[in-house]
Formats: C-alpha cells, sequence, structure tokens
C-alpha cells in the first residue's frame, strides 16, 4: 500500500500545474486514485519521500509546502 501511496504522490507532484502544493491537494489526488487511503499513511509515505530526496518541503513561513525536486525554483537550486 504504501509504495502505491507514493506512486500516486509522485504522478500528482509530475503532472501539477504548480511546482509547489499543499498536503491537502496532494492528499485529495491520492485518494482519487486510492480512496482507501488514509491521511496517516499519506503523510508517512510524502515524508518517505521528502528523506529519499525525491520530494522537498518548501517553508512559506507560515506554511510547509511539497515540491517535486528539481522542478521549478526552490532554495536549494
Amino acid at each position: 500500500m504504501m509504495e502505491d501511496i507514493k506512486k500516486a504522490i509522485l504522478e500528482f507532484a509530475e503532472t501539477s500545474k504548480k511546482t509547489k502544493f499543499y498536503f491537502s491537494d496532494m492528499e485529495k489526488a491520492v485518494k482519487k486514485v486510492l480512496p482507501n487511503a488514509k491521511t496517516r499513511e499519506i503523510k508517512k509515505a510524502a515524508t518517505q519521500l521528502v528523506n529519499e530526496e525525491k520530494l522537498i518541503f518548501f517553508s512559506t513561513g507560515s506554511t510547509t509546502m511539497y515540491g517535486l525536486k528539481g522542478r521549478g525554483q526552490t532554495e536549494d537550486h
């Protein structure tokens, strides 16, 4: 299940019009593909992708957003 969630997150990140997105947007996209996915599982999968350096965190100061590593302009590029 975790691998399926990670795959759905990466597909969303690659096809999203925006280069940075909120967790809630990512969660909705995953639940369209995997309706039984739980919020906690999606959060864990997203964190694993950050640890694997496939996704990155982007902080706006008040909110943390996610982005696909290497896509768009980010602080570490």
